[in-house]
């Protein structure tokens, strides 16, 4: 019908993804699917990945494994410096999704709210690419020359992503967005190879391995190797495009104007802190912008360097940044998916950033230009739409109103499997009731979700479950993104029969062996036990042909009356569909993926309570190598712990630690 917006309620399992994937299929344009976490954005990537096998599906998410922004505390005078630790494989993922937005046009992303940062320009990051063909003029130092332009490392011993080595006539290139490197071959000023090759064990990558890559078309059928057209592009034609290694890149000329924007935007704002009395704010400012400019003269980069971003971009003070948004085509579509929490999360990202820049502004440690190094707000997001499909099995009234009313229901599933029995039970003895439940289940070769109102509460569940020989682990937000989705997926394989968590066993999770879910304290009104709140828990037990919920509750609220009557509403729409039909519900056996993403897992390591000022004042100096490299854990994990909290003192001073700690064990 040719509408903007859409809304599709789904229930869990009814094969929501399943929809979407046709829908993106049929309408054929580059797709942006927006989740509210990092652990769905992986599991929507897998599964979109399986759907089109010869597209370009790719992930953008943070890049952050540990994130602590720069800021400034006047109450006690103490200024944070922005430090983080960056996932290089997540990195490499957002640069290729970038980079196939530039050279594809089959690309899906699937996104967190990353999507609606300051990313840089477009049309500058596709301009400094540097595009090459087998017989073109080209000489050495050029070369060279463009390779640093766009931010690739010179390095001979460590060859790796966004780096490039010489060897004779020979240059080896590594783009930052893929798993092989490419071979120039100059000879007389003139490029006279190229290939491709593995950077690890130097083999070449054979032309008749590559498969045909069909360009511009979204297509569902059976799948061929995954190779990137790109790539297959550089080997067969001779032609190589070499896009930036950052995102965060202007030509030399813009280069030369920002530079002398900066200046006069710092003495203009100089002279606002000096006649103001701010003495010490404006040499700050003055010392620190000099640095900065003269590291962006001599090296085209600076620490910080976003912060000038709208000087590079060639936006005027208060203009919405560039954001992945602004790489898509206007006539793309655009998929929130469970759009009840991925909405609200887009409308509170910009505030809570302006208000931590506008303390650094004021105080000389920014230029004004470092407020609009920001988040789209929702109005600016709202205008960058493109034709919108929101997903949710609890939409919200907004999102009904976007599309006008038209709402497509979504409630019956393939396997036939009905929405779970609702239980409730009284709280008294709540703890032993749910053990027998469990150990129930466990024997049937199930799994339980438990979900609490706390962290201390899931794990001191967890800890009580562990005493009474069950395998149970818990899911909250001091757990890593990464670390997440590998829980889930040994919940799934029998490491875990348990997994008790708080707000992050809702949406989304496909975990088909959950029979039971139960949810303690059910009855204290509040977001975590909200009608929305319940349903989405609810759901998790809805992909198995047992499921079934226990609410403890010793009343029943209006959240749980409203939770309980949908559900209801819901399986007498099934069951009657069922009988009319003749379906026998079947249990869903589904494959466990490869992991997005390897890594090492490292245990979950405690240490954020009485124990953190024993770790901080131990003479670390007295420990042999294997107990410093515990402890460095240890401390590791309380840091990232006190960043989320934002509490950047502590985090600071358990920065400083380790790195005291690193320093010991390499002397």
């Amino acid at each position: 019908e040719n509408k903007k917006h859409q809304v599709l309620l789904g229930v869990t399992g009814s094969g929501k993804t399943f929809a979407v994937a046709n829908v993106v299929r049929n309408i054929n344009k580059p797709t942006l699917v927006i989740s509210h976490n990092k652990t769905l954005a992986a599991q929507l990537y897998q599964e979109f990945r399986d759907f089109f096998p010869n597209n370009a599906v790719e992930y953008f998410v943070s890049y952050y494994d540990y994130y602590q922004p720069e800021s400034y505390i006047p109450a006690t005078d103490t200024y944070i410096e922005k430090d983080a630790n960056i996932n290089e494989q997540i990195d490499k993922l957002r640069l290729s999704a970038t980079t196939s937005l530039m050279t594809r046009k089959d690309v899906i992303v699937v996104s967190s709210v990353s999507c609606i940062y300051n990313l840089g320009s477009p049309a500058e990051y596709s301009k400094m690419a540097i595009e090459m063909k087998k017989g073109m003029k080209l000489r050495m130092v050029d070369l060279l020359k463009r390779l640093s332009q766009i931010y690739y490392e010179r390095s001979e011993f460590d060859f790796k992503r966004g780096t490039y080595r010489v060897r004779g006539d020979i240059v080896d290139v590594y783009p930052a967005y893929m798993d092989y490197a490419v071979r120039l071959e100059v000879f007389d000023d003139t490029l006279t190879g190229v290939s491709y090759f593995d950077p690890v064990s130097g083999i070449p990558v054979d032309r008749s391995i590559l498969p045909e890559i069909r360009r511009g078309s979204h297509t569902m059928s059976v799948a061929q190797d995954e190779q990137d057209y790109l790539e297959h592009k550089m080997i067969e034609g001779g032609f190589v495009e070499i896009y930036p290694a950052k995102h965060y890149i202007a030509a030399e000329e813009r280069r030369v104007s920002a530079i002398e924007q900066i200046k006069t935007d710092l003495a203009i704002q100089l002279k606002i802190l000096r006649d103001a009395g701010k003495h010490i704010e404006a040499y700050r400012l003055e010392q620190r912008t000099n640095y900065d400019l003269e590291m962006i003269q001599e090296l085209g980069y600076c620490k910080g360097i976003e912060n000038y971003s709208r000087y590079f971009d060639g936006r005027k003070p208060g203009d919405p940044p560039y954001t992945l948004m602004d790489f898509f085509p206007e006539d793309y579509l655009l998929v929130i998916d469970e759009s009840h929490i991925t909405v609200p999360q887009i409308r509170g990202m910009f505030n809570g950033d302006r208000s931590r820049k506008e303390t650094l502004v004021e105080y000389g440690f920014r230029l004004p230009s470092a407020i609009d190094n920001r988040p789209l707000n929702f109005e600016e997001f709202s205008r960058k739409m493109g034709r919108t499909m929101y997903t949710s099995a609890t939409p919200s009234e907004w999102e009904v109103s976007m599309a006008s009313g038209n709402v497509v229901e979504l409630l019956i599933r393939p396997t036939g499997i009905i929405d779970p029995k609702v239980t409730i039970h009284p709280s008294e003895n709540q703890v032993p009731d749910l053990l027998k439940r469990i150990e129930k289940r466990v024997a049937n070769g199930q799994r339980v979700l438990v979900t609490t109102l706390t962290k201390r509460m899931s794990e001191e569940l967890s800890s009580y479950l562990i005493e009474k020989g069950i395998k149970v682990t818990y899911l909250h937000s001091d757990i890593e993104t990464l670390e997440r989705t590998a829980i889930l997926d040994d919940l799934r394989r029998g490491n875990y029969d348990v997994l008790v968590g708080i707000n992050l066993l809702r949406e989304g999770l496909d975990l088909p062996e959950v029979s039971l879910v139960a949810i303690l304290d059910a009855d204290k009104e509040g977001f975590l036990r909200s009608d929305t709140s319940l349903i989405q828990t609810m759901g998790r037990a809805a992909r198995h042909i047992l499921g079934e919920v226990i609410m403890y509750a010793d009343s029943v609220t209006g959240s749980m009356q409203r939770a309980i009557d949908e559900v209801d509403r819901r399986r007498e729409i099934q069951i009657k569909y069922n009988e009319e039909h003749g379906i026998v519900p079947e249990q869903i056996v589904k494959p466990l993926r490869e992991k997005l993403i390897d890594e090492v897992i490292e245990e979950v390591l405690e240490g954020q309570g009485p124990g953190k000022t024993r770790l901080i004042e131990l003479d670390y100096r007295q420990l042999p190598p294997t107990e410093l490299k515990k402890e460095m854990k240890k401390l590791t994990e309380m840091m990232r712990y006190e960043a989320e909290m934002m509490n950047f003192e502590e985090a600071a001073k358990l920065r400083d630690k380790i790195r005291e700690i690193k320093s010991n064990l390499n002397n």
